[in-house]
């Protein structure tokens, strides 16, 4: 009899070409999950997950994923949203321009709710007591002189809630994980040991950090009664950090 936490389950993986996304793809595939896998570009394919390109920052990006999954998967019991575009230090407050604006929204939120909203009703519909994680970000409530992210991961956890409320009566939670200071993601802190200095933990987050947690708020054994929440996952930094504003 096998003990993995998620024999079964068939998962979608956004952002799965590396860091958070991959590491959580990875670690779902280990609980005995099946996965697909999905980003703008593919990944390495040494550890046998599956893989669908796709470019959710195209307005029809989402649609053309989620059929292309439901055609390899057949149904989708869990759905993480892990993508979002790369975040640079230059695009501050004074300084972002509306192309990267709406590269970050439009993946980080716009795609993020479509995904979600028509995967809760393909799990509805189906009778699957389906879980789904958002990956935001302690920038959903704390600036981090990237006001596109900060924006993109704040309406990204009221989205989460929103679906939450309306679907856990039909036996599908949703919820989000928020990660710390996770080098090797979508955003390299420009002084890494500065960073590290005010994490109460004394170290860097890594992908597989996350992953555990995701693993245990998607399984039935140990998130069965967690529904509409952000699990933070950071260390500690959030007791502690402060960013100067820049602009």
């Amino acid at each position: 009899m096998s003990m993995k936490l998620l024999d079964g389950e068939r998962a979608l993986v956004t952002g799965c070409g590396g860091g958070i996304g991959r590491g959580i793809a990875r670690a779902l595939k280990a609980e005995g999950a099946t996965v697909l896998g999905s980003d703008i570009v593919a990944p390495p394919a040494e550890d046998g997950i599956d893989f669908l390109a796709a470019d959710l920052v195209e307005a029809d990006g989402w649609r053309v994923l989620l059929d292309g999954a439901l055609q390899r998967l057949g149904s989708i019991s869990l759905f993480v949203h892990a993508a979002s575009p790369r975040r640079q230090e230059v695009d501050t407050p004074l300084n972002v321009n509306e192309q990267v604006w709406d590269a970050m929204l439009g993946v980080n939120l716009r795609s993020a709710f479509f995904l979600a909203r028509e995967i809760g009703r393909h799990m509805r519909d189906g009778g699957i007591r389906g879980r789904m994680l958002m990956v935001t970000s302690q920038h959903r409530l704390m600036p981090r002189n990237l006001p596109h992210y900060s924006a993109a991961k704040a309406g990204m956890t009221m989205a989460m809630k929103e679906l939450a409320r309306v679907l856990a009566p039909h036996g599908i939670r949703v919820n989000a994980i928020a990660p710390g200071a996770i080098p090797g993601g979508g955003f390299v802190a420009g002084n890494l040991d500065e960073l590290v200095a005010q994490i109460p933990l004394g170290r860097a987050g890594t992908p597989d950090d996350v992953a555990q947690v995701a693993v245990a708020i998607l399984s039935e054994r140990f998130g069965r009664y967690v529904v509409g929440t952000t699990v933070e996952v950071d260390g500690g930094l959030g007791l502690a950090s402060w960013i100067p504003a820049r602009a």
